[in-house]
C-alpha cells in the first residue's frame, strides 16, 4: 500500500451551502516581526520527523542545511549522523552516507517502506502494511520479522524506529510500541499508546532520563516506572526533562509533567498550530496564519510575533529553528 494512498487528509469538509466563512486566529496584540531569520538555498519539497529535502536536492537536518545531493525522485525517510535513508521509485531502500561520500547501500525490497532507522549493523524497517523487520547492514540478510494489523488510514507524520542500546522500538501504524532485542532477535513487549480505528500510528517518540514519551494524534503515553496515558487531539508535541508540551486541534497549548500530570493550559481561539519547540526558558508555537507565539514554560505569559509564513508552506522543526518554504527563523 503506497503512502500516498494511506496518508489521508484529516480536515476534508464537504460544504452543501453556497458560501462559508472560515474563522482564523487573529491576535489582539502583536509585538512586532520576528527578525532573527534567514534563507535556505531552495524551498522545502519533502519533510520527515528528522530531516527535510529541498527542491534542489539538498538535505535539511535538525542542525541545518547540508550540501548533500539527494536524487529528486527519491523519497526521504530518515536521516541520522551516519546514514540518509531513502526509497527509490522502484521500491528499494537506498542508504546514502551522511558524510557525502559516494558509497551507497541498496536493499532490493520491492515493497513500500513506511519508516526505517539504522544502528551499527542493524537496519530496522517498518513496512506500510505494518510489518516489522530487522536486516543486517553488511550481509543484507533478514534477521527478524513480525507482522501486525494493517492500518486502514494513517497520519502522514510517521515516526521511525527508535534504538535504545540493544533494544529496537518499532512505532507501529496501529498505535503500539513493539520492543525487540536486536541481539537475541526476540520480541520482548508490546505497549499500546492508543486504539483508534483510523489515523492511529505513532507520530512522536522521545526518551529522556529513562522516561519514554510517545504520542498518536489522539493520545500521549509516558512510560517510566509505570504507564500513564492521556487523551488529547494533538497537533504538535515537544518534551524535555522538565515536562511535556502539546498543541491541540482546539487551539490550546497544554503543559504536562513528565508523568502527564496537568500543569497549565492556554487557549488561542481558532489557532492552527503547525510547529512546536521548547528552547531554553521558552515554548515556541508556530501558527498557520503567520504568527509565532513565545510563551513562558508555565504558560502564564506570552508574546506574539509576525513571521513570513504562508498557510500552505511545508514545515520542518529543527534544533532551535523553524523552517518553511525557503526560509527559517531562529528561536535559540
Amino acid at each position: 500500500m503506497k503512502l500516498s494512498t494511506i496518508a489521508l487528509s484529516l480536515g476534508a469538509v464537504i460544504l452543501f451551502s453556497g458560501c462559508s466563512h472560515k474563522e482564523v486566529f487573529k491576535p489582539e496584540n502583536v509585538k512586532g516581526e520576528w527578525r532573527n531569520a534567514g534563507r535556505l538555498s531552495s524551498s522545502i519539497d519533502q519533510t520527515t520527523q528528522t530531516a527535510a529535502l529541498l527542491e534542489n536536492g539538498h538535505l535539511l537536518t535538525q542542525k541545518g542545511e547540508m550540501n548533500i545531493q539527494i536524487p529528486k525522485e527519491y523519497r526521504l525517510i530518515n536521516a541520522n549522523d551516519t546514514w540518509i535513508i531513502t526509497e527509490s521509485p522502484e521500491g528499494n531502500l537506498v542508504l546514502l552516507p551522511a558524510d557525502g561520500t559516494d558509497t551507497k547501500v541498496t536493499f532490493e525490497l520491492k515493497r513500500s517502506v513506511a519508516a526505517a532507522n539504522i544502528q551499527g549493523d542493524t537496519v530496522a524497517i517498518l513496512f506500510t502494511n505494518n510489518e516489522m523487520a530487522l536486516y543486517s547492514l553488511e550481509s543484507k540478510k533478514l534477521l527478524f520479522k513480525q507482522s501486525s494489523n494493517a492500518p486502514v488510514a494513517v497520519d502522514a507524520r510517521i515516526a521511525n524506529p527508535y534504538f535504545l542500546k540493544e533494544l529496537v522500538l518499532f512505532l507501529t501504524l496501529d498505535g503500539k510500541i513493539v520492543i525487540v532485542n536486536s541481539e537475541t532477535k526476540q520480541m520482548l513487549r508490546s505497549v499500546v499508546v492508543s486504539s483508534e480505528e483510523y489515523f492511529n500510528n505513532i507520530t512522536y517518540m522521545n526518551v529522556i532520563d529513562n522516561n519514554m514519551v510517545a504520542a498518536t494524534g489522539s493520545a500521549v503515553l509516558a512510560l517510566s516506572q509505570k504507564e500513564a496515558r492521556e487523551k488529547y487531539e494533538i497537533r504538535n508535541i515537544a518534551s524535555t526533562a522538565e515536562g511535556i508540551w502539546i498543541t491541540t486541534k482546539q487551539g490550546e497549548i497544554i503543559a504536562l509533567t513528565p508523568s502527564l500530570q496537568f500543569k497549565a493550559k492556554k487557549k488561542f481561539p481558532f489557532a492552527h498550530f503547525v510547529g512546536l519547540s521548547v528552547q531554553n526558558d521558552r515554548v515556541y508555537a508556530l501558527e498557520q496564519e503567520g504568527y509565532m507565539i513565545a510563551l513562558t514554560k508555565n504558560l502564564l505569559a506570552f508574546d506574539v510575533y509576525d513571521v513570513d509564513l504562508d498557510s500552505d508552506n511545508k514545515i520542518f522543526v529543527g534544533d532551535g529553528s523553524f523552517y518553511f518554504d525557503d526560509r527559517y527563523i531562529n528561536i535559540q
